[in-house]
């Protein structure tokens, strides 16, 4: 028989992993809620026509399709098989799994608005598949955490989303990084600008990849997406745009003919200037014009969050679209999203050694199991630590001290309760320290509250 192996671009996490994992998750919902945001699920798969579409021609190629069940293949023709891999594909094909969670907010949105209360705030921590080839930092299946509001235009939701990510990213730990934000309107002027009008798609998906291949790259990227040399040539004030303290200043003048773009500056001046009022202390925003993120729905403001000093770069981003729902014949209904990558986190938490020691997911106590007698008081007992909100288990062998300590040991299990017969008659049961070695005879109940002050 042959090995089992993984599938490319996924992996398994251990206990050890999952606790690390369960305080991301933790740290992220509390915070989400902190905020107002309700939470929400969706299933897993969707049907395609949900789906298609709705990430610009790359993602469609990027999601996963789920095969027809039954005789998929049993109605087509030859001129099917001919057709090509695309039309193919729609007739074999009616469900994908989901490639974000927006799309299916979205649809989620349009199939209740009667019933929500607008804006609406929603928070999902989910998992997402695509179909991309898996690299250092990326993998085909991956956890999202996201939070939306809907149903507004107002620019408070993009300065709350500042203030959420400087509230979640110092909770784990994660005190250097930078918020970068862009706004869709000012890229759409630079493309009028420069004498490529509703070419801003392919220019975004361009310069969106600057900081990886630099400069002469782009430029080339660019001349093969058929824009014009002099076009090209306009565009160089996005290469050395400073603007560090004042942002704004350069970019106003060199856009001043632009309606839509000044319209863009004004939208992210309101977001710097309620930043300040909502009291945030040295905010680690920055204003990056080529920032873009590929997506075709953004509208508005764009986010990209960045860690410093780890491999990983982006651990989050996200941006105002004004009419996703419009692609499910509603149209008008406005928001903004975060989405905050888990696996990329945990990697970054990692290399910086962000994660805290103790975790609350793991046994606290264990009893030991010398004999029937031994056993039967333990398990008389065993339940008072449960109650008292102990995780706690008993050794379910009569095997040897050395064993039962051994598989303490292993399971990172703090203390143990050695029972014997001196402890039955006396009542007085034996707690091991297993860090120091320590042992002390104690009280079923002085354990108890020895064990939960160890928590405070």
């Amino acid at each position: 028989m042959s090995k089992p192996s993984l599938a490319r671009g996924t992996r398994d996490f251990g206990p050890e992993q999952m606790a690390k994992r369960t305080f991301i998750f933790d740290t992220i919902r509390r915070s989400f809620q902190r905020y107002g945001f309700l939470p929400l699920e969706t299933p897993a798969f969707e049907n395609l026509s949900v789906l298609m579409g709705k990430y610009g021609e790359e993602g469609d190629q990027l999601l996963f399709k789920i095969l027809n069940s039954g005789d998929f293949s049993g109605k087509l023709t030859e001129a099917d098989w001919q057709a090509g891999s695309k039309p193919l594909t729609t007739k074999i094909s009616e469900k994908g799994l989901r490639y974000d969670l927006t799309v299916p907010f979205a649809r989620y949105v349009v199939m209740n608005r009667g019933t929500l209360a607008m804006p609406f705030k929603r928070y999902q921590i989910q998992p997402v598949w695509r179909a991309d080839r898996p690299q250092k930092g990326r993998y085909r299946e991956f956890y999202q955490c996201d939070a939306d509001v809907v149903g507004t235009d107002s620019l408070l939701c993009e300065a709350e989303i500042v203030m959420l990510l400087h509230d979640i990213l110092p909770s784990l730990g994660i005190q250097d990084f930078t918020v970068k934000i862009n706004n869709r309107k000012i890229l759409t002027g630079i493309a009028d600008m420069i004498g490529a009008h509703g070419m801003e798609g392919p220019l975004c998906v361009a310069i969106d990849k600057l900081d990886k291949i630099g400069k002469e790259k782009v430029v080339e990227e660019l001349l093969e997406r058929g824009f014009a040399s002099d076009s090209i040539s306009k565009l160089e004030p996005i290469f050395s745009l400073s603007g560090e303290n004042d942002p704004f200043t350069e970019l106003k003048s060199w856009l001043a003919e632009s309606e839509v773009a000044l319209k863009g500056i004004q939208e992210l001046e309101e977001v710097w200037a309620m930043v300040k009022i909502l009291g945030l202390e040295n905010a680690k925003i920055e204003f990056d014009v080529t920032l873009a993120r590929g997506l075709s729905y953004y509208t508005g403001a764009i986010f990209e969050v960045k860690a410093h000093h780890v491999q990983i770069g982006s651990i989050s981003g996200g941006g105002r679209y004004d009419n996703l729902t419009g692609t499910f014949g509603v149209p008008g209904i406005s928001g903004v999203g975060i989405s905050l990558g888990v696996d990329r986190i945990y990697d970054v938490m990692e290399e910086l050694n962000l994660f805290p020691e103790s975790q609350k997911t793991s046994t606290k106590v264990m009893i030991s199991n010398f004999d029937e007698e031994a056993f039967t008081y333990g398990l008389s007992i065993l339940p008072k630590f449960r109650k008292a909100g102990i995780n706690s288990e008993i050794y379910p062998d009569s095997v040897k001290l050395k064993k039962q300590l051994d598989y303490a040991d292993r399971k990172s299990i703090p203390f143990v309760v050695l029972i014997g017969s001196d402890e039955i008659q006396s009542g007085l049961l034996t707690l091991k320290n297993m860090k120091t070695g320590e042992q002390q005879k104690l009280k079923t109940e002085d354990i108890i509250t020895l064990l939960n002050r160890e928590d405070q």
